[in-house]
């Protein structure tokens, strides 16, 4: 098993010119990657099926990879793709009826957290906590600084450069 880009376009390369064994060894390596991807993004009883509606969709695109190009980002954009039509099949499999309102706001605060815990995760740790203390839990920037262990300036400077890399992650997506 060969999760690093370079052995992984190397199985994807030979996948193309029809090489069945490097196929079987893709799959069973892009399964253990979509795992790690999906893990964070959605209910684990729910992993299965959506990687294996990523890997049929990879199947039916396997000749619009082209070699030049980095594989996982290839491979990570069909699994978003896929990740974002699961997501819409469940708002719209949720009729909401007139008591149900609450319930669907409950599921987009749940989206939105998970999301922002993945955008967190991308981020230096110490980054991350003074975002979390400051903006999301509403600690003032000395209660952070104690909680932290840093000065104030530094909480303040962690604040300001996570978020910038934060937009610059949003922005690049």
């Amino acid at each position: 098993m060969s999760l690093d880009e370079p052995s992984l376009a190397r199985l994807m390369a030979a996948s193309q010119r029809g090489d069945r064994a490097a196929y079987r060894a893709l799959l069973g390596d892009c399964r253990t990657w979509l795992a790690r991807y999906f893990a964070r993004r959605i209910a684990p009883h729910q992993v299965d099926d959506l990687i294996q509606e990523t890997l049929v969709s990879m199947h039916r695109k396997l000749a619009t990879w082209d070699s030049d190009r980095a594989f996982l980002p290839w491979l990570a954009a069909i699994a978003r793709y896929r990740w974002i039509d699961m997501l819409r099949r469940q708002r719209d499999e949720a009729e909401l009826g007139d008591n149900d309102a609450a319930v669907g706001a409950e599921d987009e605060a749940v989206h939105a957290r998970l999301s922002l815990d993945h955008l967190l995760a991308l981020l230096p740790p110490k980054q991350a906590q003074a975002i979390t203390l400051v903006k999301i839990e509403g600690a003032s920037i000395a209660e952070a600084s104690r909680i932290c262990g840093q000065s104030e300036s530094l909480v303040k400077v962690n604040i300001h450069r996570g978020l910038k890399k934060l937009s610059q992650y949003i922005e690049s997506e």
